[in-house]
């Protein structure tokens, strides 16, 4: 199964859930996976952090992101680099919050891998 979550949320994730960050920077002290093909890309994440311009956001990510790579060489790539099944794509932001792995997830849905945000209920 694949789970996006956040970095605050890290300690409530079960052990055999193996985290990855999507990030561009994770915080100095997480010493996990890291799957920076995801990230965004730091000249439209700065112009989003100055005007919160969603559209502008989604329309860079997935022109600069998600429309040049290849949904399940991303899985798979997943899966090798954790050993696992079941993964937590992991940036900052708050499940209720704007953040790109609301992004990725909704485009490995559409491209059929069940993702959904991991929760304790």
């Amino acid at each position: 199964m694949i789970y996006t979550s956040y970095f605050a949320n890290l300690k409530k994730i079960p052990k055999d859930i193996i985290p990855i960050a999507i990030c561009g920077k994770s915080p100095e002290w997480y010493k996990g996976l890291e799957y920076k093909v995801l990230a965004p890309k730091y000249w439209f994440f700065k112009i989003w952090k100055e005007t919160h311009d969603n559209d502008f956001y989604i329309e860079n990510f997935n022109k600069e992101i998600l429309d040049l790579v290849d949904p399940d060489k991303v899985v798979l790539r997943l899966k090798q680099l954790s050993n696992s099944d079941n993964i937590a794509l992991i940036c900052y932001e708050k499940p209720e919050d704007f953040c790109h792995r609301h992004l990725v997830a909704g485009w490995l849905n559409d491209n059929g891998y069940e993702v959904e945000e991991w929760s304790e209920e």
